[in-house]
């Protein structure tokens, strides 16, 4: 058998520590909007949030959530695609105080950024998901399924949306569904974690 061969280039990924220092430079949903948001983009999140809405079935899963779960997403104030999807997340993690939700700028930490790319680029949003002890899980962006089967239909996945024009109900509730998928699966894999049940004795 011939010797192993070390893939060049392979570089290294960001340790629990870095995770953890960035997660920590990381900012809640209102200084995000505080820091990097103009008040126009500021509106359009709002009017974003607002047009959210969880039905009795997301409240139900959300509110089984148990394990402390890190959230950190890479996002721009500027891009639509953040501004109609951000604010599920927020949404989620007032239904679930576990998950700990953090938003990090794209262009303010860019050695972390370069980690959390979408088809060798840097799209937004994109949500990094982590252990207590900050062990990457998934990272899941820029568009969910549904959103994506809309771009296609309407022929416009090339660019980012404005966030100008709203979502019908129908599509919204669908990107809701896509995210509470993600979420639920990350929660089920920390709360099925061996290591995790250890530690907490369940």
């Amino acid at each position: 058998m011939s010797p192993r061969s070390i893939i060049s280039d392979s570089g290294s990924p960001p340790t629990q520590g870095a995770w953890q220092s960035a997660f920590n430079k990381a900012l809640s949903y209102e200084a995000f909007l505080q820091h990097h948001a103009t008040p126009e983009q500021q509106a359009k999140w709002e009017a974003s949030r607002s047009q959210i809405s969880l039905v009795p079935e997301h409240e139900k899963v959300l509110k089984e959530f148990v394990r402390k779960m890190p959230v950190m997403v890479l996002a721009g104030a500027w891009c639509g695609d953040c501004v109609s999807q951000c604010p599920i997340f927020l949404h989620f993690a007032e239904i679930a105080p576990c998950i700990d939700l953090r938003f990090l700028d794209r262009d303010a930490q860019p050695e972390i950024a370069a980690h959390l790319t979408v088809c060798g680029g840097q799209r937004v949003p994109v949500a990094l998901f982590l252990s207590e002890d900050f062990f990457p899980i998934v990272t899941h962006g820029d568009r969910t399924l549904s959103a994506y089967r809309l771009a296609m239909a309407q022929h416009a996945g090339l660019s980012c949306s404005t966030g100008i024009v709203p979502q019908s109900n129908e599509s919204l509730q669908a990107v809701v569904g896509d995210w509470l998928d993600v979420f639920e699966r990350v929660q089920l894999i920390l709360r099925l974690s061996g290591r995790l049940r250890k530690i907490h004795g369940d």
